[in-house]
């Protein structure tokens, strides 16, 4: 391979801009599939490490012809070695000296383009939006539990706190999460570990419908307000910490998050949860938006 220089993706998805031109870094043939990175992308690839928010979906524009991103995926270029890693063969760290980490965007079918060559991408808005509605809005619903909770649940001060000042059962019982088109699915592990921390498991688990209640009347008075959700970026390439910020109770609210969102509460009519055990014993709490 001929050595040129790769630069980390700079990245454009928190901005909500759906289209634009980039010109092309690395194009490689895998199997019958090509793996394109550009020099910027709107694409929001899926995360190696915590897979929670799905890629987008949309085309690269190549000399008049749309062709469809059938993956959009992180990668990781080694600057010494001029090799590409993609998803779980990431081998390092994000800010690893002598690693660029890049937006990989898989294409059906065998391609070959040169380093420098401009390609039109084009992210489908309707799809980002379909997950930037419940990744927002599972932000809050996160909050409302935890404010719920923190009334009657706790049988003592547990020393990690959320972004509203309160004790954070989400992130203390959190196992998996997975958005989707109009929802998302947090999974909370109901084991000896959150009792020992002074959670009351019982009590919850036999209160379910009614905690339900009171999130969802919550989450109903936080979006009267009609506030807000912005991005703050501390820069803009692929791994610069970003965060999803709002107001909430009066106070400004930060969360770390590498994911798409609306900008205003407005945009999630229908918000709302449903909590129940699943098969396991954990705790599922589904937060939906209308389509």
């Amino acid at each position: 391979m001929t050595a040129f220089q790769v630069s980390p993706t700079q990245v454009t998805f928190t901005q909500q801009i759906f289209q634009l031109t980039a010109k092309v870094q690395i194009c490689q043939q895998q199997a019958d599939t090509t793996l394109l990175v550009t020099d910027q992308t709107p694409f929001h690839p899926v995360s190696h490490i915590w897979p929670d928010h799905p890629a987008d979906k949309g085309t690269v524009t190549i000399d008049g012809q749309g062709i469809e991103v059938i993956d959009c995926l992180t990668g990781a270029w080694d600057v010494d070695n001029q090799q590409l890693y993609v998803g779980k063969a990431v081998p390092v760290k994000r800010d690893e000296p002598g690693w660029h980490f890049v937006v990989v965007h898989q294409l059906a079918g065998n391609i070959s383009l040169t380093t420098g060559t401009e390609v039109e991408l084009s992210v489908d808005a309707d799809y980002q939006q379909s997950l930037s509605r419940p990744h927002s809005g599972a932000h809050l619903s996160a909050l409302a539990l935890n404010k719920v909770l923190q009334q009657n649940f706790w049988r003592k001060e547990t020393g990690r706190l959320d972004a509203l000042g309160q004790y954070d059962f989400h992130s203390y019982a959190e196992e998996t999460s997975f958005v989707t088109p109009h929802a998302c699915i947090d999974t909370y592990r109901m084991g000896k570990t959150l009792k020992k921390r002074g959670f009351n498991n019982d009590d919850f688990v036999a209160a379910l419908a009614e905690v339900e209640v009171e999130v969802n009347a919550q989450l109903s008075e936080w979006l009267a307000t009609d506030q807000t959700i912005t991005m703050h970026r501390e820069g803009d390439t692929l791994t610069d910490s970003r965060y999803w910020q709002t107001q909430l109770d009066g106070k400004p609210i930060s969360i770390p998050c590498g994911g798409t969102h609306v900008v205003n509460m407005s945009e999630l009519k229908g918000l709302h949860i449903e909590l129940k055990r699943n098969e396991d014993g954990d705790v599922e709490m589904i937060t939906s938006t209308d389509k």
